[in-house]
């Protein structure tokens, strides 16, 4: 075996090259006792007890079960005939492919080559739709060049922005369909169109007046610039707001349209329809967070070995997308130099640390305590004092009613602040940090507005001293209160608007100028700012929530937000690009969506309770909007379902019964386990098939040893 034909060890052999290769003997023999030292074959007996003999398809060497594998895809290929570009091998190989299927299509059926040609050029023109479309999509320009130039992190925020604009106009557009459009054609008479009214029946006369300021006469445009921002006066009698809908029904021809049904589902349908759009996105950011966090190498290793996108011949092109790359990895590296740094923290040093984050914890929640407190009382006093007719047209009525808006603007202004400078002491990581102080002025501000929609409950409701009587809500402060909350729901998108617009303007611009022309060391302390990415995104998602909540009681709310977010782009992008620099911690692009999703479903979520304590809960207004005739909101429902014939009837009952109830949760229930059990078992494949990888490089190493050793003694 010492010829220079031979090697050291059965089965190997020279090939043409002058390299030792192990030879696959003949009739599947295989060199048993040289495999049982492979890493693979000793694990495997390990796990067995060394008693069992190995499978099969651990027997073979690399070539036999490349064979097998090929074996494998000729198998699936009987099955399925795909194109060449879908096989894994070198282009000589394809080539080959390729003229085997284009030989075989010669002598198929005129039918067949129909299928492939017609298959082919469907293909063909989706992919070239799909090209043409990716340049429909808005902003495309904008946030590629941000990507480029401040990271992943900075543009997930932007392109959450532009999915915030995208989803309000489909809102609008909705509402407006199935409520305001209806509406209009009716009261100007459009397709010979006609209104029907109905009284509201055994309801006291008192409680059906309702004279909204509609500023007649002489207008002074003072009044005007405070019905604007008030949402009072003209504005009141408007779409805009419930109370302009008093139709119960419209006749086109001899179809009845049920503008309260189209009302309520109306508002259950943008709902629902925010509610699986979001879903669905979650779904998918929360796959690809998932990926990440399962191997951190791996993903490092996709970034180095296979981020490179060579489609890009554009200059200016591949420059963002090495800036990119480069973010991406600057991030990576940062967190591995954090979690090496926390890895190596004493006990004494973690006693520290997680008292400090008690003690921190305390100061935040007594922070919240105050706000919410003073968000209560501040709404109060507003709802009492702006109901003074002697100064209705003054600045200071105005002020009044804008007070509730201004103080939760400042504590929502003030307290981030505070947790951001707290934050800090607690020493977390980049992105849970950003997650932490994200929650908690998410909680402050989804329950500011909670506070406030109380505050106003409380007084709707308030039956002291006989107030609401005869209507069952106080009637005399608030006759339409549907109509006052939509007021109250406006003034905080307005003024939400005007506060980011003056921060831009008398903020970020001016700390710019100054921190640039001004050497002063209190200035240059200041520094140029970073763009705050939990804060700027706590905007998006405390201004959506006031969108979701106060379309019930401003149809036309959306619309106003899908121009706010438009015009927000534009402005946090001028300042982004002209007054910040680029983060000195980067943030992950793939673990902020997923979480900036998440946090806006919670928000849309905790939109649900006040809509559902105001439908069915809180008696409707019986003097303006469509639900008049109605006790509360949701009877239409019911009214409705009466209509239906019997047998339509006796399935809704049934479906809606405890008989149906029950077994479908213990359905769901059953269902939910093989769920988590299927999970489990494919947890339990993955890991096995990432062990397997493991083995396969091992047996690789072993091999090339081997080789080596066999070359070095021939």
């Amino acid at each position: 075996m010492s010829g220079p034909g031979a090697a050291a060890g059965p089965g190997w052999q020279r090939d043409s090259s002058g390299l030792s290769v192990l030879a696959e003997e003949p009739h599947g023999a295989a060199p048993v006792d040289f495999l049982q030292e492979l890493p693979s074959c000793q694990s495997a007996r390990r796990r067995r007890g060394g008693t069992q003999e190995r499978r099969p398809a651990l027997l073979g060497t690399a070539g036999s079960r490349g064979n097998a594998a090929r074996a494998l895809q000729q198998e699936k290929g009987e099955r399925r005939d795909p194109s060449a570009r879908e096989y894994t091998g070198c282009m000589a190989e394809k080539r080959i492919i390729r003229d085997s299927q284009q030989a075989d299509t010669e002598h198929s059926s005129e039918w067949e080559k129909w299928r492939r040609t017609s298959c082919k050029s469907l293909k063909k023109a989706l992919s070239e739709v799909k090209g043409l479309s990716s340049y429909l999509v808005l902003w495309r320009h904008d946030i590629h060049n941000i990507e480029g130039k401040y990271g992943t992190g900075i543009q997930s925020y932007f392109s959450f922005l532009r999915f915030m604009v995208l989803l309000n106009f489909i809102n609008f557009i909705l509402v407006f369909s199935f409520v305001t459009l209806p509406t209009i054609i009716s009261k100007y008479g459009v397709f010979n169109s006609t209104i029907a009214y109905t009284s509201p029946k055994n309801i006291d006369n008192i409680c059906t007046i309702y004279e909204p300021n509609d500023n007649k006469g002489v207008v002074y445009f003072y009044t005007y610039l405070k019905d604007l921002l008030s949402g009072t006066g003209f504005l009141e009698v408007t779409s805009l707001f419930y109370g302009y809908y008093l139709i119960d029904a419209v006749l086109i021809s001899i179809t009845k349209y049920n503008l309260p049904l189209a009302y309520l589902l109306a508002t259950f349908a943008y709902l629902a329809l925010s509610f699986l759009w979001l879903l669905k996105r979650s779904v998918e950011g929360f796959k690809q967070n998932l990926v990440h966090d399962a191997d951190p190498f791996q993903s490092y290793c996709n970034k180095v070995f296979a981020g490179w996108d060579f489609c890009i011949t554009d200059p200016n092109a591949a420059r963002l997308k090495h800036r990119s790359l480069q973010y991406e990895l600057q991030t990576d590296l940062q967190e591995e130099r954090l979690k090496q740094k926390i890895a190596e923290r004493t006990m004494e040093e973690k006693l520290r640390i997680y008292s400090l984050r008690v003690f921190i914890n305390i100061i935040v929640i007594a922070i919240l305590s105050g706000c919410f407190y003073s968000i209560y009382r501040v709404t109060v006093f507003s709802q009492e004092d702006s109901s003074d007719s002697d100064n209705a047209n003054s600045l200071v009525n105005l002020l009044v009613q804008y007070l509730p808006s201004i103080v939760i603007t400042l504590a929502n202004f003030i307290a981030p602040l505070i947790f951001s400078i707290l934050i800090r002491f607690e020493d977390y990581m980049p992105a849970f940090e950003i997650r932490m102080t994200l929650l908690r002025c998410v909680f402050l501000r989804l329950a500011s507005i909670g506070v406030l929609l109380f505050s106003l409950w409380s007084q709707i409701s308030d039956c002291r001293n006989d107030k609401c009587e005869p209507c069952g809500y106080n009637y005399k402060l608030y006759p339409c209160w549907e109509s006052d909350v939509g007021q109250e729901m406006y003034k905080l998108m307005i003024f939400d608007f005007i506060v980011i617009l003056a921060v831009a303007l008398f903020v970020d611009f001016p700390r710019k100028l100054l921190v640039t022309h001004c050497s002063w060391k209190l200035v240059q302390w200041f520094g140029h700012q970073e763009f705050e990415i939990s804060n700027n995104v706590l905007e998006i998602i405390y201004g959506q929530t006031i969108c979701w909540i106060g379309t019930f009681f401003s149809p036309l709310l959306p619309a106003i937000a899908t121009i706010k977010y438009f015009i927000v782009f534009y402005v946090k992008k001028i300042v982004l690009i002209h007054t910040c620099k680029p983060a000195a911690r980067p943030v992950r692009a793939s673990g902020s969506n997923f979480f900036f999703l998440v946090v806006l479903l919670i928000g849309l979520l905790l939109a649900f309770v006040p809509l559902g304590v105001s439908i069915a809960h809180i008696p409707s207004s019986k003097a303006c909007g469509p639900f008049r005739s109605f006790n509360t909101s949701w009877e239409v429902i019911p009214d409705t379902v009466l209509l239906f014939p019997k047998a339509l009837q006796d399935i809704i009952f049934g479906v809606t019964s405890e008989a149906f109830a029950v077994p479908l949760f213990v359905i769901l229930c059953i269902i939910m386990f093989y769920v988590i059990a299927l999970d489990r078992a494919h947890k339990r494949m993955v890991e096995q098939l990432r062990e397997q990888l493991v083995l396969e490089s091992r047996d690789k190493m072993f091999l090339i040893r081997k080789i080596t050793e066999a070359q070095k003694n021939p």
